[in-house]
Formats: C-alpha cells, sequence, structure tokens
C-alpha cells in the first residue's frame, strides 16, 4: 500500500495560563508564546508527510495558501486578490496580492504554478496531495500577479483543498534545493527559527512579511507525550498555551478563575473506529453491522469524554452542509448483533485485534468497547502502538491491524472512503459515484449526492462512527460539534472559541494594553 499518513493532530482544546509565565516578557511587544502540544512532526515537509501536526505550526503561519477558511468556515482570499470561474467551471483565473516570500522572492504567477506543478509532477509527493490535486490538470502562469487552473471536470472539493495543505504555495528556492523537510520556506508572517525534532519548534516573525504584521513576536510549539507533564506545565507557569487536555475532566485544573478563562467552541472531529476490510471477517457488512449493534456509543462517549461529543452515523460533522442525523442507524441491540454474527458464520465468537494509539480517548474507548463487544461473543484483543510514528506505520501503512479507533480531522474528510487503498479498505463504486456527482454538481446537487453518499457509509457500517470530538486534534479541521476548550489570561485577546482549520494560527492573537 502506498504510504498515506492520516492528518491526525495531536491537540484538542486550548487552554491559555492566567498566572505570570515563566516565559513571557514585559515588554508584550517582545512576547513569545509557548504552546504545549502532544503529536510532534518526524519532518517538516507537509507535501511529502500528511502528519496534521506538521500543518499544525506552519499553515498560516509561515505558509500561505490562496484562499484560506474564516472563523466560519468560509473561504475567504489570502494570497489571492480575487478570482474569476469560467461557465463550465473547469477555469479559474486568479489575481494575486503583492505578497513576498520570506527571502524576497516575489508570489506571483510563475511561483504559484511552479508550487501546483510540483505537487502534480514530481513523484515523490505525498498521494493524499496528489489525490487532493486530482481534478487538476493544468497550471499555467499568465505572466505578472495571473496565474490560471485548468480543471479536467469541475470540482466542489478542490476549491475547497486550496485552503488548506494541498495549497500551500512554496517558495520557489526551496523547492529548487529541496530542503523543506528542515526548512520550510513560505510567504507567512513568521519563519522557521529552530527545530528539535521531538522536543519543539520555534517561529520568529518574519521582518519581510507583506501584509498586517502579527502582534506576537514569535511562538515555541513545545511537545509532550505525556498529558499529565503537560498539565503540570501549564499549572506551573512555563507555558502560555495546553492544546491538549487529556480529558474535559482536565479541566477542573484549571477552574481558578483568577488565573485562567476557559472559552468553550466547537470545530470537527470524527471519533472513528476503523474496521480493515481486508480482513475476512470485516469484509462482510454483516459482521460490521453487528460490531455497531453491540456497541452502547452514548456509554463510551460519556465515559471518555463526559459526554461532551455529538454522536454521529456517518463521517459528516452537523456543520457541513449535508449534514443529517444518522447516530441513531445502530441502536444499542445486542441480540441483533448476535444473529447478524451466526449468519455470517461466527455464531461460535470472533476474536478480533483491536491495535490503538497512545492516547487517552483511543484507549479509554477501547477499554469499554472491548467488554460490550464480549456481550455478543466478539473477543476483543487491544495492544497500544506509539503515536504518531509506531501507528501510522502499522495502521495506516501496512495495515496490520483488525479494529482500531483514531479521530480524522481533516476538513471534509469523507471523501478518504472514495479510495479503496486508504487504510480502511472501503470500497464501494455506489459511494465513489455519488460522490463524483456531488463533487462536480452545482451547489444544490453536491448537498443531495452528499447527503446520499453519507447514508451509504451509514448502511454499509464502514467503519464505527462513534462521536464528533476528540482529543487530539489542534485547532483541528473545519467548523463541527466537538467543543473546544480555550482560556486565555486576561490580557490575551484574539482567540476564537470555534477554530476552523487545521492551522494554530498565531495572527488573529492579540495583547490588550
Amino acid at each position: 500500500m502506498r504510504k498515506r499518513l492520516l492528518a491526525v493532530l495531536a491537540v484538542a482544546g486550548l487552554v491559555l495560563a492566567g498566572c505570570s509565565s515563566t516565559n513571557s516578557s514585559s515588554n508584550k511587544s517582545e512576547r513569545v508564546l509557548t504552546i504545549g502540544v502532544h503529536a510532534t512532526p518526524s519532518t517538516l515537509d507537509p507535501s511529502h508527510n500528511d502528519a496534521a501536526a506538521i500543518t499544525y505550526a506552519l499553515l498560516y503561519n509561515v505558509y500561505e495558501t490562496l484562499l484560506r477558511v474564516d472563523g466560519n468556515g468560509k473561504l475567504v482570499p489570502l494570497l489571492a486578490k480575487d478570482y474569476q470561474v469560467s461557465a463550465d467551471r473547469k477555469t479559474y483565473t486568479f489575481t494575486l496580492k503583492d505578497a513576498k516570500f520570506a527571502s524576497g522572492t516575489p508570489v506571483d504567477g510563475a511561483a504559484v504554478a511552479k508550487s501546483f506543478n510540483y505537487l502534480l509532477t514530481d513523484k515523490t509527493v505525498s498521494p493524499t496531495r496528489k489525490q487532493e490535486m486530482e481534478a487538476l490538470k493544468a497550471v499555467k502562469d499568465l505572466g505578472g500577479n495571473k496565474v490560471q487552473f485548468e480543471l479536467s471536470h469541475p470540482s466542489n472539493a478542490w476549491l475547497y483543498y486550496l485552503s488548506s495543505t494541498a495549497g500551500i504555495i512554496y517558495d520557489p528556492q526551496a523547492l529548487d534545493k529541496g530542503d523543506l523537510a528542515t526548512k520550510p520556506a513560505g510567504s507567512g508572517p513568521y519563519t522557521l527559527k529552530e527545530w528539535r525534532q521531538g522536543e519543539e519548534i520555534q517561529l520568529a516573525t518574519n521582518q519581510k512579511y507583506w501584509g498586517v504584521k502579527p502582534k506576537v513576536k514569535g511562538a515555541t510549539f513545545r511537545y509532550f507525550s505525556d498529558p499529565n507533564a503537560m498539565n503540570t506545565a501549564m499549572l506551573s507557569g512555563s507555558l502560555d498555551i495546553i492544546s491538549n487536555l487529556a480529558a474535559p475532566q482536565a479541566l477542573d485544573k484549571f477552574s481558578d478563575d483568577s488565573r485562567f478563562k476557559v472559552l468553550e467552541g466547537n470545530t470537527n472531529g470524527e471519533v472513528v473506529m476503523g474496521m480493515n476490510q481486508q480482513r475476512a471477517a470485516l469484509k462482510d457488512k454483516r459482521v460490521r453491522q453487528a460490531i455497531n449493534y453491540a456497541i452502547d456509543r452514548k456509554a463510551v462517549r460519556d465515559a471518555v469524554w463526559a459526554g461532551k461529543g455529538l454522536l454521529i452515523g456517518s463521517m459528516v460533522p452537523p456543520t457541513d452542509p449535508w449534514y443529517e442525523d444518522l447516530s441513531t442507524a445502530y441502536p444499542l441491540d445486542r441480540e441483533k448483533a448476535k444473529k447478524l454474527l451466526a449468519e455470517a458464520g461466527y455464531a461460535e465468537g470472533l476474536t478480533l485485534k483491536m491495535r490503538i494509539p497512545t492516547l487517552p480517548y483511543a484507549s479509554g474507548a477501547a477499554t469499554h468497547i472491548k467488554s460490550q463487544l464480549s456481550k455478543v461473543g466478539i473477543t476483543l484483543e487491544i495492544e497500544q502502538l506509539e503515536f504518531p510514528a509506531r501507528w501510522i506505520d502499522e495502521a495506516m501503512v501496512k495495515s496490520n491491524y483488525d479494529l482500531t479507533i483514531v479521530a480524522h480531522m481533516e476538513p471534509r474528510d469523507i471523501s478518504r472512503f472514495t479510495n479503496n487503498d486508504y487504510y480502511w479498505h472501503y470500497d464501494s463504486q455506489q459511494f465513489r459515484d455519488l460522490y463524483q456527482k456531488a463533487d462536480e454538481g452545482t451547489p444544490e446537487e453536491q448537498v443531495k449526492y452528499m447527503k446520499e453518499a453519507a447514508k451509504v457509509l451509514s448502511d454499509d457500517a464502514a467503519a464505527g462512527f462513534l462521536w464528533v470530538g476528540a482529543t487530539h486534534a489542534p485547532n483541528p479541521s473545519f467548523l463541527g460539534l466537538r467543543p473546544t476548550l480555550i482560556g486565555t489570561k486576561a490580557d490575551i485577546s484574539g482567540l476564537a472559541a470555534n477554530v476552523t482549520g487545521l492551522s494554530f494560527d498565531l495572527s488573529s492573537i492579540s495583547y490588550q494594553s
């Protein structure tokens, strides 16, 4: 299987300390934020590695895109001034703002064309990035600040992907050097100061930034493998932001209103129990349905995530236009589960191996699910895999698992089910046809066919869709209904309760006088 790394992130909510941080300066213009993060990237090249820990630190900070997702989940211009679309919706002509990379090189039509042609032609680029640009046929520099994109077919998803990792515009000089893995080079308000792998990423202000200068001088993303150690660092004042609470219950540690303010907002993050459909048992829809009928998802969510997440029945967060409540499609029904298992030839029982990442919500959910499945004759063997490296290698790359649990944070990641090579190995031509009709259709047709596609996933029990909400997704993607838990110091403003992308965007943060 070609390597596909899921864009999963290690952040759940944001809590900013209200005490005097050891890294804070009395001169607010010199303030550098220190942010506690769980998942650490193994490279800084988002074109070759899908780990969202890269995008979390770099997108909109070091790297920019033609469009971005705003606080309401809408596409707005960033490097683009505006764009026009042809009547057949296959040609997009962008006019660029007068921007420059940190190197001083202009962000012109030639630079934009080079970035996208790199994604299209370089054989080592991530298959996920190529899939996201599947509709893109050609890119043409029209000279100066004009660039034109020609699509092979109309695509609603393609335009949306321009606002995220696939839409990053790289400095052409960096592409020529081929050292993006250690030296990210973009046009954003920050540049990389230092990267100590597994420890921290330090960002400093881009003194040549073309846009509005950020009020935060810089940021250090500090990585913790132990969420308790991160909480302790926060409480001691050595962090300004804690970016992944182990669970909402951890908020009790930050209940002192004189030190912390906590906001509760929304985002998406589907917690999914993946089923490897290369396995004989799980290839049988009756077995997958039986597993869904055997699980009390509400009880699992309440125990693991304090009831904060919203139960779902397909890979759609509630703020996508095609959301429908399918959460009741598989009510707890153990007798029905046993009957389906018997029909599939497993009346005497079934043993499955669940390999989960070392993330608190995954281990908590696995324990409860093991107990529940045992009541219908399914024995679950649980093994924890170090996250992200070993879990990604074993589960996502090698498909060496039966069941797993992880949160999927990318915007509109229902598209992953179109690819039967993806680690679930779900294979449905009906779903692919509906998704294609939605992607190429009008806005009204997109909603219609996406609803039908989501229903197919539910009917097929393509996975165990548990709830919207997770404990390891930083500033996760698109506006959904996973509670985010955000607190700020009294002198920090600009952090919205709702988070809308795969980026921890520093540009919105400011200091009160």
